[in-house]
C-alpha cells in the first residue's frame, strides 16, 4: 500500500500522527493548511513551522504520491490527460477539463478494474490493486495546482486573470469517479476520499458534494451502503444495456446483480438522497443501440417512476484493434429521440480527448 499521507488520515488522526513525531498538536492543522488550502508540499514554503521541523514533517506525512509520466492536451489546451506513477510503480489516469462555468476533473480509484468489461480500456488490464484514500485525493490536489499555475486552457488560472487567490478561481469544481477502477470495489477509501474533497477547508477541499459523481457498473450492495454516508453525490450508473442477455455479455457483474436490480439500487439511493441518478449508456454500433433497446430501456426506467433519472448516452471513444466502435451519428440520435418521447431526460455527454488516447485506461496501456 502507498506510504501514509496526511489525506489518509482525519483531522483527530493527523493530530496524534504529529505528537508521535514529537510535535505539538496544533501543528497538524498547520500542515493541513498548506496541504488543502494552498496546495502546498514544499517544506520551505512553510514558514510558519519550525525550520527543524518542517523536513520531518513533509516526509513523514507529506510524501510524494504520484509522479508525473506523461500529459497531453486537446480541446485547445482546455482538456489534458495525465498519466501518473505511484510509488509501485503502477499507473494510472487522470483527466482535467475545463468548461464553460466549471472545471472537472475525472480521477481513478484502482490500478487497473476488475469488471472486465471487455469494451473498456481499463478492465481489460485486470486490477493490479486499490488506490489509497490519499493517492485518489491528490490526483484532484494536482489538478488544482495546474489550475493555478495557468496550466489548463479555456480560461487562465485564477489569480492571472485579476480574480484573485480565491477557492473559487482555483479549485476544481467537480470531480468525477469516472477514471480507471470501480470506485464501490474500493468502498472504503473512496468514501474517504470524497469526505476529504468536501470536508471545509483547511481539513479537506471543501468542495460541494453536488459537484462529485460516483460512478458505478451496478455493485448493488455498495450503492445501498452509499446512500447510507449522508453524503449527496451523485451516482451514475453505468448499465450500458437494458436487458440482461445482452449486459451479460458487455457487463459481467451482471451475472451477480442483473439489471432489474441495479436499476431498483439506483431508485433506492434517489429516495434516500433526492440525488437525481445518472445511467451512463456507452453508444456501441450494431451491439446495444438499436432503437428496440432505446424503448426497453425507457419502460424499464418509467416503470421505477418520474423525475428520478437522467440517461447520458455516450459516443463510445473506440480503442485502436478494438472491434467495439461508436455509433452512427443518425443511429445515436434515434435512441435520443426514442428515450425522449417516454418522457426521459437524455443528453449525449460530451467527449473529450479522443486524439489522446481518450478511453479509460488506454494512455496508460500505451504508456506502459
Amino acid at each position: 500500500m502507498a506510504p501514509r499521507h496526511l489525506a489518509d488520515l482525519d483531522p483527530a488522526e493527523r493530530v496524534a500522527a504529529v505528537l508521535e513525531l514529537g510535535e505539538r498538536g496544533f501543528r497538524a492543522r498547520q500542515l493541513a493548511v498548506h496541504y488543502f488550502a494552498h496546495l502546498v508540499t514544499d517544506p520551505e514554503a512553510m514558514t510558519d513551522l519550525p525550520k527543524a521541523s518542517r523536513a520531518q514533517l513533509v516526509r513523514a506525512l507529506l510524501p510524494q504520491l504520484l509522479t508525473p509520466v506523461r500529459t497531453l492536451s486537446a480541446d485547445a489546451g482546455a482538456t489534458r490527460k495525465l498519466v501518473w506513477r505511484l510509488h509501485d510503480g503502477a499507473l494510472v489516469e487522470s483527466v482535467l477539463m475545463r468548461y464553460p462555468s466549471r472545471v472537472t476533473m475525472c480521477i481513478s480509484s484502482q490500478a487497473g478494474c476488475g469488471m472486465n468489461c471487455p469494451f473498456c480500456a481499463t478492465g481489460q488490464q485486470g486490477l493490479l490493486r486499490n488506490l489509497s484514500t490519499a493517492e485518489i485525493v491528490e490526483q484532484v490536489v494536482a489538478g488544482a495546482r495546474m489550475l493555478r499555475a495557468g496550466e489548463l486552457g479555456g480560461g487562465g488560472g485564477g489569480a492571472a486573470d485579476g480574480e484573485g487567490d480565491t477557492a473559487a478561481a482555483l479549485r476544481v469544481s467537480n470531480v468525477v469517479f469516472m477514471g480507471m477502477g470501480e470506485a464501490l470495489a474500493n468502498y472504503r477509501r473512496s468514501v474517504a476520499a470524497i469526505r476529504r474533497l468536501v470536508d471545509p477547508a483547511p481539513d479537506g477541499l471543501g468542495m460541494s458534494a453536488r459537484g462529485i459523481t460516483m460512478s458505478t457498473v451496478g455493485l448493488v450492495p455498495g450503492i445501498d451502503r452509499l446512500a447510507g454516508e449522508g453524503l449527496p453525490v451523485t451516482l451514475a450508473l453505468s448499465l450500458h444495456a437494458p436487458d440482461d442477455e445482452l449486459r451479460d455479455s458487455l457487463v459481467p457483474i451482471n451475472l451477480r446483480y442483473p439489471v432489474g436490480a441495479a436499476l431498483d439500487a439506483a431508485r433506492r439511493y434517489f429516495e434516500a438522497t433526492g440525488r437525481r441518478v445518472s445511467i451512463e449508456y456507452a453508444l456501441i454500433r450494431d451491439i446495444n443501440d438499436q432503437a428496440w433497446r432505446a424503448d426497453l430501456l425507457g419502460r424499464e426506467l418509467t416503470a421505477r417512476g418520474a423525475g428520478w433519472v437522467h440517461v447520458n448516452p455516450i459516443p463510445l471513444n473506440p480503442t485502436p484493434g478494438s472491434v467495439w466502435t461508436a455509433s452512427r451519428p443518425g443511429v445515436a440520435q434515434q435512441f435520443v429521440e426514442r428515450l425522449r418521447a417516454q418522457g426521459i431526460p437524455t443528453t449525449v455527454r460530451d467527449t473529450r480527448g479522443s486524439e489522446i488516447d481518450g478511453a479509460c485506461g488506454q494512455l496508460a496501456a500505451t504508456t506502459a
